[in-house]
């Protein structure tokens, strides 16, 4: 799937520490097979919905985080979280274009469409825009990544449902993934809490032993070009 000549990678994460939820063991497994990642971070909160303290504190958990997995480069776009809705959607497609463009991927990760989140989807269809294959720059591959507490609340069924065909065997990187997370201790809940490190263990024990290995991280495809 991931050819050795797709040597940079990047993943749009709506808000921060989607990225980890979503693809933290992929992220930790390709910096280790010597890709440069990089994170698109959309959205940065704003008061007074979002305490500037807790904003400032976020940030900083997302650099000890994106340290840690040895990512390339975080890209903030500063847009405002949880109001992307109110944005012309032709706004967002031109930031998050022109820091993909930037980036030139290979392969692109993204959130789901079918997520509960109104900036998941927002963030879906402004990197689908990038994404076009137009010429021999677009990503050659796009996968959408779920997200705890995302992707399984809206209304499969009656909304888009998130049913993955593609699974990254993240064994050796699943410790890697729940680090990074614990980096986020302003988001991290307690069990029952599907964003506790039981749950996401749990996520990935699961994904993996659909496909026979220890750990897995599923997502849908949305494009390949080989």
């Amino acid at each position: 799937m991931l050819s050795e000549d797709m040597r940079t990678i990047a993943v749009v994460a709506p808000h921060p520490d989607d990225e980890i939820l979503g693809c933290g063991g992929t992220i930790s497994r390709f910096v280790a097979e010597g890709r440069s990642v990089h994170v698109v971070i959309v959205t940065r909160g704003r008061p007074p919905k979002f305490p500037e303290d807790l904003v400032n504190r976020v940030r900083a958990e997302t650099q000890a985080a994106h340290d840690l997995l040895g990512i390339h480069a975080t890209h903030h776009l500063d847009l405002p979280a949880a109001e992307l809705d109110t944005l012309p959607q032709a706004e967002l497609n031109a930031t998050v274009g022109k820091a993909l463009g930037a980036i030139r991927p290979d392969a692109l990760f993204v959130p789901f469409n079918g997520d509960i989140h109104a900036d998941h989807r927002a963030c879906f269809d402004a990197a689908m825009v990038y994404a076009r294959p137009r010429d021999g720059d677009c990503p050659r591959l796009v996968l959408a990544y779920e997200t705890l507490s995302e992707t399984n609340w809206w209304a499969p069924g009656l909304t888009p449902g998130f049913l993955p065909n593609v699974t990254i065997d993240i064994s050796g990187h699943l410790e890697a993934k729940l680090e990074a997370f614990r980096c986020f201790a302003s988001q991290v809940k307690d069990f029952p809490d599907e964003r506790s490190f039981e749950t996401i263990r749990a996520l990935a024990k699961l994904r993996g032993s659909t496909v026979f290995c220890e750990a897995g991280e599923a997502f849908a495809l949305v494009r390949q070009i080989i």
